[in-house]
């Protein structure tokens, strides 16, 4: 597992060689893997003894007889549902019979998670971070990723029979689906400050500014700023007048989290990065952008791209104050409410970034999300900015 020492050595433009190279090498001697040692280069590869090595390690005597792929279903990542049926022992112990995979097998999918980090910080929140969080999120059976390939596998417990329903911009987020999503925020923020133990593993990961500044060879700037003039027609008018002032407000937002206590923050806590789990509890997963950061920024980029634009006018104040006193009540920093929620405002800038990007991605990135999906979370990103007066917010003391 690659530490941040070790990402801050590897500039982009090497890693699309290395990439390229090591994938181009795997392909020229296509095989079977045996071991979990071993990283397939295709879901077709596994074989009964890998997920044995994989799952079964704990439990003596247990082993995989069979497994069964879904159907491909690609996206950032090469997904694929897996059934898994265990000897006697296996079955005994309860190991998971229905799993989820997430890998970097094709070359763009490698290049987008290995240039972005994704593969690294996914990996690294399910083997050092997760172990520690009392939260609704996916738990992972196996999780490698192999810093010579960039290649990585992630095997998740299926979530599909506890969920009722995996968001998108059209999920209507109710008060106490709000509620449910910020006390989950302040829960996993909380237990980053204080938990010494894990802590000592937030060195696998960047910190927020470390991390933004990695983005930028993309064109964060120029294609976030184009972003924001196409969406010219979703923007409150006083908002796209001060266009020019919207990065230099970013770059500041950013430089803020050097100063102010940091945590462990998923960083992209966006509306269809959540589920609803059977029970009404809000669920929380895709964690390929961790970093470590103030907790302002996941509360602002939550909020405002969960609730549409009347509801966070409507709830905004009583959602960030349950928060504040739960992260305090579970060990997080005793700021007052006037403090986070200054802090919460100028954490808008990079949810709103973040989106402008995707609705107009520079030469390398791909496109992210459907064009109506993203002009509604820039809409709603934008109308928390003109409301709360974000742009001046950096005055404030």
């Amino acid at each position: 597992m690659n530490d941040v020492t070790d990402l801050e050595h590897n500039p982009l433009e090497g890693r699309a060689d290395r990439i390229s190279s090591a994938f181009a090498a795997e392909r020229a001697d296509p095989r079977p893997v045996y071991a979990a040692s071993q990283l397939p280069i295709a879901y077709e590869y596994l074989t009964d003894e890998w997920l044995t090595d994989a799952l079964c390690r704990d439990v003596p005597g247990a082993r995989v007889i069979a497994h069964e792929l879904g159907p491909v279903d690609n996206g950032s990542s090469n997904r694929r549902k897996i059934r898994v049926d265990y000897n006697v022992k296996g079955q005994e112990a309860g190991l998971p019979k229905r799993l989820f995979g997430k890998a970097g097998h094709d070359l763009a999918n490698r290049m987008l998670l290995g240039l972005a980090g994704a593969a690294e910080y996914e990996t690294a929140f399910f083997r050092h971070i997760r172990p520690y969080l009392d939260i609704e999120a996916p738990h992972a059976v196996f999780s490698e990723y192999d810093p010579a390939s960039f290649n990585m596998l992630t095997l998740l417990v299926d979530l599909t029979d506890d969920v009722l329903e995996f968001c998108d911009y059209g999920t209507v987020i109710d008060r106490s689906r709000a509620e449910s999503a910020v006390l989950l925020l302040a829960r996993f923020h909380a237990t980053g400050y204080a938990n010494a133990q894990m802590r000592t593993k937030f060195g696998h990961f960047m910190s927020w500014p470390d991390y933004f500044a990695r983005q930028l060879p993309w064109g964060i700037q120029q294609g976030s700023e184009a972003g924001f003039q196409d969406a010219e027609a979703v923007i409150p008018p006083r908002l796209f007048a001060r266009a020019g002032e919207i990065w230099p407000a970013t770059q500041q937002s950013v430089a803020q989290h050097r100063a102010m206590p940091s945590t462990f923050t998923h960083g992209d806590p966006h509306l269809k990065n959540w589920y609803v789990t059977a029970h009404g509890e809000m669920g929380l997963g895709d964690w390929q952008c961790g970093n470590i950061a103030h907790h302002s920024r996941d509360l602002a980029y939550a909020i405002s791209t969960l609730l549409e634009t009347e509801h966070r006018r409507a709830w905004e104040r009583d959602l960030i104050a349950l928060y504040n006193d739960e992260l305090i009540r579970l060990g997080g920093p005793r700021e007052t409410f006037d403090t986070l929620f200054l802090a919460y405002r100028r954490q808008m800038m990079t949810a709103l970034t973040w989106w402008t990007i995707t609705l107009h991605p520079t030469g390398d990135l791909p496109d992210m999300q459907p064009r109506d999906i993203t002009l509604n979370l820039v809409s709603r990103i934008a109308h928390a900015i003109d409301d709360l007066d974000v742009l001046d917010a950096f005055d404030e003391s």
